[in-house]
């Protein structure tokens, strides 16, 4: 059952709302020779309808866009979820007009509807607005968008009415010129030998008037090789009925590519990120050898960081300016302050680093770190579900889970906090301005308080006053000669 729609756009003549979005994303994607759903590849680190669904929600509400979901129909909902958006289900797959009947009831109390595809995750959303202004001042039933590819091979060609019968321009709204009414879509198995030599083709995005749209979908027929109802032979059908039907030709054809393939999939990946290198360096960004580094599309960076090579940035990172993010560094799903530095080789996840932090080299913040302003991570240190304190410094060597760190504290080389006794998880608390010496072993749960010194090579077991020194290790025994006199006895037997 299709839920009621919201918006919360006023509707006047020029607005999106009166408009609903139809994302197609029921397929399977047999040619991808994968078990996931079509739709649920990623590129740019989202998956391909996620793309699509992002460019469609800055056109109109997401409770007005509706994805037509079949093949593993629920991983798909659950993927989608968090969008707002609505879905339709389309059982049986037979075909893209077949898929516009299911979504018959969704869509039957709008005006207008645009039909996108949930595998042409390059669309922006200012094509779709684009299409949107063009298709209501051409006072279209049907307004599909065309371009003219240097290979137009395998695609359907767009046939136009003769030049003579085309309206007058007082037919449409003032000041728009006329556009050349379409006869049909013609698919390349179809094409006669004239038609070859036809140039426009057609890129699978298309706007409808709701009501001759359904009022003639049932006129679509499977008679073809694959036995399904192609949403491209509306084109034929409204026009038959006497209905207009016009061309938006877009200038960048690539923005409307799908992914039939694996080798598709990657080259839209890479052209994705190409271009989101392109927009953070022309935000005042400096990316050393962008080809190199994998950043996603959901990445934010401020002027002024600098990123080396075969650096990752995924998720929804949000770096601030004046970092460095050195070479081999990963961040997934982090919010960096600003004058960061990320030495060579760190893995950040989930956690956020203040302003004028220092990490690494070789760091690893696992997932609900919280690292204060100018504190230093160093080297080989791994931080889990850890609060450290402005200015305090954990340099070499180092594990801290479930620990909370004060200000001005500093952890000595091989200290380790003993979070999990087997069963559960325990906290460690280490106060301001603590000095904790090498080595030592802090056994969970227990408490540092400010000002402690904790003696090198310890295993503190119980709780630590302010201002106390704890050693917890066994007293040394010197021998004098021990070693000298065990030395002569073995060359004695030699």
């Amino acid at each position: 059952m299709i839920q009621e729609r919201e918006s919360n756009v006023e509707p006047d003549s020029g607005s999106a709302s009166n408009l609903a979005v139809v994302i197609l994303a029921a397929g399977k994607g047999t040619r991808l020779n994968s078990r996931r759903p079509k739709v649920l590849h990623e590129i740019g680190g989202k998956p391909l309808l996620s793309h699509v669904i992002a460019a469609a929600s800055q056109v109109v509400p997401p409770a007005d866009i509706y994805a037509v979901v079949g093949h593993q129909a629920e991983k798909v909902k659950a993927a989608a979820a968090s969008s707002g958006i609505r879905f339709v289900e389309q059982t049986d797959q037979r075909g893209t007009g077949h898929a516009i009947e299911c979504a018959r009831e969704a869509i039957a109390g709008y005006e207008n509807v645009l039909v996108l595809s949930g595998d042409a995750p390059l669309i922006r959303s200012e094509t779709i607005s684009k299409l949107w202004r063009f298709h209501q001042d051409q006072q279209a039933a049907m307004t599909l968008v065309s371009a003219e590819p240097p290979y137009p091979s395998g695609y359907g060609r767009v046939l136009h009415k003769a030049p003579d019968s085309h309206p007058s321009d007082d037919d449409l709204s003032p000041g728009t010129p006329v556009s050349p009414e379409v006869v049909a879509i013609v698919e390349q198995k179809m094409l006669t030998p004239e038609q070859l030599s036809l140039r426009e083709v057609n890129m699978g995005l298309y706007a409808f008037r709701t009501a001759p749209l359904l009022a003639h979908l049932g006129k679509l027929t499977s008679d073809n090789p694959h036995g399904e109802l192609y949403l491209t032979d509306m084109a034929q059908v409204l026009h038959a009925a006497g209905e207009r039907v016009v061309a938006f030709q877009t200038p960048d054809p690539d923005e409307l590519l799908g992914a039939n393939t694996i080798a598709e999939l990657v080259s839209l990946d890479a052209t994705l990120r190409t271009a989101t290198a392109r927009r953070l360096m022309g935000s005042g960004v400096t990316i050393f050898r962008p080809e190199t580094c994998v950043i996603d599309a959901d990445v934010e960076v401020d002027p002024d960081t600098v990123i080396e090579p075969f650096v990752q940035l995924l998720g929804h990172t949000r770096i601030g300016s004046d970092c460095l993010i050195q070479s081999y560094t990963v961040v997934e799903n982090c919010t960096l302050g600003n004058r960061v530095v990320l030495r060579q080789s760190c893995v950040l996840e989930g956690s956020t680093v203040a302003d004028g932090a220092l990490i690494g080299p070789f760091a690893h913040l696992r997932p609900g770190c919280e690292i204060g302003e100018e504190v230093h991570i160093g080297n080989f240190v791994e931080t889990k579900k850890t609060r450290v304190g402005k200015g305090s410094k954990a340099s070499h060597l180092t594990y801290l889970g479930d620990t909370v760190v004060g200000e001005r504290t500093n952890i000595g080389a091989g200290v380790i906090t003993c979070n999990y006794d087997g069963v559960h998880k325990h906290l460690t608390r280490i106060g301001d301005s603590v000095f904790v010496g090498s080595d030592s072993t802090l056994v969970a749960p227990v408490t540092l308080e400010d000002g402690a010194y904790i003696g090198a090579g310890s295993c503190i077991t119980k709780d630590v006053p302010a201002g106390s020194l704890a050693v917890g290790r066994a007293r040394q025994i010197t021998k004098e000669g021990w070693a000298t006199a065990r030395r002569a006895r073995h060359k004695a037997k030699e």
